[in-house]
């Protein structure tokens, strides 16, 4: 989030849970934690909140929703927030029951002058953290220096979180959810569809994010398969895709087409593509949407245009396919590139 310098923790209580089919304990706090020290709310405050995403938003089920149900309680009356956060853990504990599934904390945070839209709310946030880290702890002593080794939690970010503002609660909240690329291994959907069952909400950055997913999947596996291509070949399609979404302010399926795809087959075969991503990620992709420069940025960084050659070589590709040359020499038996340039620098 970009502003949290004025946002306090009011209320904030850490249980241990998960894991509990393969023996994890439950631990249930029985009161919350003291803050008053305006160092830890700082600390506390940029720890929990600063990975969010403020553009990338989802709401929660209101059917069947224990988090849901939870939520209202606690933004109705804050004397419930002990036992929300213990019903939260539990519920945590209990549905982690991948075999990937650790044992680990789980911070349950009532959050008051949260800024959003040039307003002020109040925000119920649940994160969790499995992962220890070594620490150096220095002790400076009358007569020399002490040190010890112990194990803490490094304060970059969580690795699970999700923000619950104070908005449209009738329609399942307005929330913000942050998962770390690590913690999802082997099992992605955990998070936001079976603790939180959560949806995204379906606006321009939603539109553009699975839009440039869904380019990325199709160029990287499908084109190979289906039309023998090279490296290269899926390299320059992928920067004429990023190229699209940078230089167009609204995306519109049959213009993307004939301006990244070309080929009718490749066409055809990108449509059918589309419908079966929309199936199996549950999602739906407008045939026209506004572009959002916020989701641009976030794929970006996902469209590699680097050509790995065995373990000796990375060519960084930025453009012009027409200057790029791939052979086979007979005499070393191997394959080989040529690359035209004007100017060494």
């Amino acid at each position: 989030m970009n502003d949290v310098s004025g946002t306090l923790i009011k209320l904030l209580i850490v249980h241990q849970a998960g894991n509990a089919a393969q023996g994890g304990v439950l631990i249930l706090s029985e009161k919350e934690q003291n803050l008053f020290q305006e160092y830890w709310q700082e600390i506390l405050v940029n720890f929990f909140l600063k990975p969010f995403n403020e553009v990338e938003q989802y709401r929660l089920d209101t059917e069947q929703n224990l988090l849901y149900t939870i939520a209202r309680e606690v933004f109705a009356d804050k004397s419930q927030f002990l036992t929300a956060s213990k019903q939260a853990a539990e519920h945590f504990h209990l549905k982690s029951s991948s075999v990937f599934a650790k044992s680990g904390e789980l911070y349950f945070v009532y959050f008051e002058q949260v800024a959003f839209e040039g307003g002020f709310t109040d925000a119920i946030g649940i994160f969790y953290t499995t992962t220890k880290e070594s620490y150096l702890k220095i002790n400076a002593q009358p007569g020399g220096i002490n040190f010890s080794i112990e194990e803490g939690i490094d304060l970059k970010k969580p690795e699970k979180g999700v923000m619950l503002l104070r908005k449209d609660q009738n329609e399942g909240f307005l929330a913000f959810i942050h998962e770390s690329t690590a913690s999802k291994h082997g099992d992605a959907d955990f998070w936001k569809k079976t603790f939180l069952k959560a949806q995204p909400i379906t606006n321009s950055y939603h539109h553009t994010n699975e839009a440039l997913g869904l380019c990325k999947l199709f160029i990287s596996n499908e084109l190979q398969d289906q039309f023998d291509t090279n490296k290269t070949d899926q390299i320059d399609m992928l920067q004429r895709s990023m190229n699209y979404f940078k230089t167009h302010d609204q995306f519109q399926l049959e213009e993307f087409n004939k301006e990244v795809l070309h080929h009718p087959e490749l066409i055809d075969c990108f449509n059918e593509y589309k419908q079966q991503y929309e199936v199996a990620k549950q999602v739906q992709i407008n045939d026209e949407f506004d572009i959002n420069p916020a989701a641009i940025q976030k794929q970006q960084r996902l469209f590699k245009s680097i050509l790995k050659l065995d373990k000796n070589f990375h060519v960084y590709v930025h453009g012009r396919r027409d200057l790029i040359e791939k052979g086979y020499d007979e005499t070393t038996g191997k394959q080989y590139y040529k690359l035209y340039f004007d100017e060494e620098k």
